[in-house]
């Protein structure tokens, strides 16, 4: 997941991820966008981006279903 420090939205994604962590296991990393130029060029104002296996699935908000298809 691509994010910033300060973001209500990654926030709600974040919880989103981890409470399907709960069911089914996954590896997950966080990128912060904070202060990586080419980052903040690539993703700007569209964090969160969550990637599932290295393909863009979800920006802004995470459906909880939607996501739990992809991970089974």
């Amino acid at each position: 997941m691509y994010s910033r420090r300060r973001c209500g939205l990654c926030d709600e994604a974040r919880a989103v991820i981890r409470a399907e962590r709960t069911r089914t296991p996954f590896g997950f990393d966080e990128v912060l966008i904070d202060g990586d130029d080419a980052l903040e060029l690539e993703f700007g104002l569209r964090v969160p981006v969550v990637e599932v296996d290295g393909e863009e699935r979800f920006e802004y908000r995470v459906d909880p279903a939607a996501l739990a298809g992809l991970l089974r």
